[in-house]
């Protein structure tokens, strides 16, 4: 009888381990689809924060810009036509500030002064020269000059910004604040036939040379006029970006609301997407004017990942579980070799949900568990340690020229370095495609962080041979350190990935260190 029981046991056995394995799949396939949304959506945030960064930090360059001229004007106290030209030529517009179609000027004339200005601007050669739109208006604050003065920029002047409610607002703005403030959608003067794309004017205000303007009604009082820059919205974008964000659509509209005749800008795919993964709008003030920016994801960003573990876990595990039936089955004589080859079976499993299947380093889930847990090392034990931000520098080209199948192998080859580069205690996660972060814990200050950092930078820099090819490139790192640069996760890795940015920004192959 009891032996009867022990077969009926023993026959079970088989089917306890399948539904066991299955189980085990389900709960590591049901993890890295998490995580692989929960990695998505962050990529997203990042992206969504950043673009509205660069648009803030382009914002404050132009309007650094301008003051530069209402600066020039105030230490001469006068509008000097050839002083204007030549700065705006130092400048280098083209090459230094790219979404900038004109600087120019426009000098408020009260009515009473209309007559003289006309005269004096056609002494100074301007034949014809008139104040548009035509018609008396108690104010005018006609464009008299504008720069560079070639090509569309030759425009006859005279026009008059003020007879615009769009643009006397911006200006109005300017003149009561003493700061720069930018108008609604507009379109610009300089473009002619009917598919002009969407622009907008940031207008900064010029005082009268030792005049107080400590008040609103000072300021309005010594106004003698405005430097203003104008913009086609897409160009301004161009040169954020190049041509658009990769695997992410956007549209920027005039105000809080998306409608059409407020679109600014949308991206070459923009539309016609129906259900993206991934959609958000923020809002933001740039010089004084609300913008509302729209992006939503495209397949190219939600498959681009460099993972997709989770189909991977559910064959895998499927076949491992039946797999393991059979042998717990022809094993019942056996069950301590089978009950190990289930433990390692279940280890391969958790090992592939999070580790990278290319380079075999933890993924973003596994590095965000370490990273957890020396915060909470460093704040029991008031400790300090480090993140590093890796970046390589123009991988693209790469995988353009020599096909993904060798960029996958130049990645994995890099890995290794990065693992030889390192030490024992330390953690190199892949975060992307060709992104890598580092997490160097118990440290004693900033310059173990920037050695180790420079060690990274070397090895990356030493020739790579990859299918026979020798192939070159290099790395761009940002290091944060803790508590210095952040005493959480979201603050201290926004930190290295602002320093990493720097790198590249100063011309790549290099280590900032956050702050």
């Amino acid at each position: 009888m009891v032996a009867r029981h022990r077969m009926a046991a023993l026959r079970l056995l088989p089917w306890l381990a399948l539904v066991g394995g299955l189980t085990i799949s389900w709960l590591v396939w049901d993890y890295e689809r998490q995580s692989a949304r929960k990695e998505l959506r962050a990529r997203f945030d990042f992206a969504l924060r950043e673009t509205v960064s660069r648009v803030e930090q382009h914002m404050v360059a132009y309007e650094q810009m301008l003051r530069g001229v209402q600066a020039l004007f105030a230490t001469t106290g006068t509008m000097d036509r050839k002083a204007f030209h030549d700065y705006v030529g130092t400048l280098q517009p083209d090459a230094n500030f790219s979404g900038v179609q004109a600087l120019g000027i426009a000098k408020r004339v009260p009515s009473q002064l209309k007559a003289a200005h006309v005269a004096t601007m056609r002494r100074l050669g301007f034949a014809g020269y008139e104040i548009l739109p035509a018609g008396e208006r108690e104010l005018y604050a006609p464009v008299v000059q504008r720069e560079p003065g070639i090509g569309r920029n030759r425009a006859p002047f005279g026009f008059d910004p003020w007879s615009d409610p769009v643009r006397r607002q911006a200006m109005e703005k300017a003149r009561d604040s003493g700061m720069a403030a930018i108008t609604g959608k507009v379109r610009l003067i300089i473009d002619s036939g009917t598919d002009a794309p969407p622009g907008f004017i940031m207008y900064l205000p010029i005082y009268a040379h030792g005049e107080m303007r400590d008040s609103v009604t000072r300021r309005r009082k010594h106004l003698v006029g405005w430097v203003y820059a104008s913009f086609h919205v897409n160009d301004f974008m161009a040169s954020l970006y190049g041509k658009q964000l990769p695997g992410l659509s956007l549209a920027i509209y005039d105000g809080v609301v998306p409608a059409d005749g407020a679109l600014l800008f949308r991206s070459a795919d923009g539309a016609g997407r129906t259900a993206p993964a991934l959609t958000a709008n923020e809002y933001m003030v740039v010089a004084g004017h609300t913008w509302m920016l729209s992006m939503v994801t495209q397949p190219e960003f939600e498959t681009g990942l460099g993972r997709d573990a989770a189909s991977v876990i559910a064959v895998t595990g499927i076949g491992l579980s039946v797999l393991l039936a059979l042998l717990v089955w022809l094993m019942l004589t056996g069950r301590t070799r089978a009950l190990r080859l289930a433990a390692e079976m279940t280890e391969e499993l958790r090992h592939m949900a999070q580790h990278d299947a290319l380079t075999d380093l933890p993924t973003r889930a596994l590095f965000s568990e370490r990273l957890h847990r020396e915060l909470a090392r460093a704040k029991r034990h008031d400790g300090r340690f480090a993140m590093i931000f890796l970046d390589l520098d123009n991988f693209k080209p790469i995988n353009d020229n020599f096909g993904h199948a060798v960029g996958d192998l130049l990645l994995q080859q890099v890995a290794r370095r990065l693992q030889a580069s390192v030490r024992v205690s330390d953690t190199i996660g892949r975060i992307g495609g060709d992104e890598f972060v580092v997490l160097l814990p118990e440290l004693t200050g900033a310059g173990t962080a920037l050695v180790l950092a420079e060690k990274i930078r070397q090895a990356v820099r030493h020739p790579f041979i990859v299918d026979g090819r020798k192939l070159s490139i290099t790395c761009s790192l940002g290091v944060a350190i803790y508590p210095d640069d952040g005493a959480d996760e979201i603050v201290l890795t926004k930190s290295a990935d602002e320093a990493m940015y720097r790198a590249k920004e100063s011309g790549r192959d290099s280590v900032r260190l956050a702050g």
